[in-house]
């Protein structure tokens, strides 16, 4: 049986997708309820994922992204974007959300919004697009773990211009920023010139300390 450890250590970044080799939508649609289910500060979800599947917009995020192969190459692109910044609207919506889904209003829940409220908004905008970013971080481990269970192959990248990015997808009137690229698809081993060789991590010994 292969366990998840297996398939983290058969998965890589990988640099060579196979543009004839299209992901099944199906699990495209559990990598991405993963992202979906995942953990988040507060609840809250502060980033949105774009599943950009149009040619045209891939070419031109392509240019903005040191021209990675992946970008176009991939059966599929995801974009993960972040909150420009966290507002009362905002907020009250995840909360309201909650309130619905659970049919009841809890007191305790409501005074933590109310804290929610008077902590958030008024750090300043750069510091909640940050903020939100880092969560945006949690849906990318989580989008990886899902794709090595799918065995479907993915490569995250920060190297890209995230306000040309943010033009090509109209994030602005969005309220968003982009934060990642995730391509994903299935390895070409020829031309992949990271494929073969071995995965390389600091021991357990070096990683891992017990205090």
């Amino acid at each position: 049986m292969t366990t998840l450890i297996d398939k983290l250590q058969w998965r890589y970044a990988t640099k060579k997708m196979n543009p004839a080799l299209p992901v099944p939508q199906d699990k495209v649609d559990r990598i991405l309820e993963a992202v979906r289910l995942t953990a988040s500060s507060s609840g809250l979800q502060p980033y949105e994922v774009l599943v950009v599947n149009d040619a045209a917009l891939r070419e031109r995020i392509r240019v903005h992204a040191w021209n990675q192969a992946q970008v176009t190459e991939a059966s599929h692109l995801l974009v993960f974007a972040a909150w420009d910044d966290y507002t009362a609207e905002r907020i009250n919506a995840a909360f309201d959300l909650v309130n619905e889904q659970r049919s009841a209003r809890n007191e305790g829940w409501e005074a933590y919004r109310q804290q929610v409220l008077a902590t958030y908004p008024p750090r300043g905008t750069e510091v909640n697009y940050q903020h939100a970013a880092r969560q945006a971080y949690i849906g990318l481990g989580t989008a990886l773990i899902a794709a090595a269970e799918e065995q479907v192959d993915a490569t995250p990248m920060e190297g890209f211009s995230p306000a040309e990015v943010d033009e090509v997808l109209g994030l602005k009137a969005r309220g968003l920023r982009s934060v990642l690229l995730l391509p994903l698809g299935y390895r070409q081993p020829d031309g992949d010139w990271l494929v073969n060789l071995k995965k390389v991590r600091r021991s357990t010994e070096q990683f891992v300390s017990t205090v």
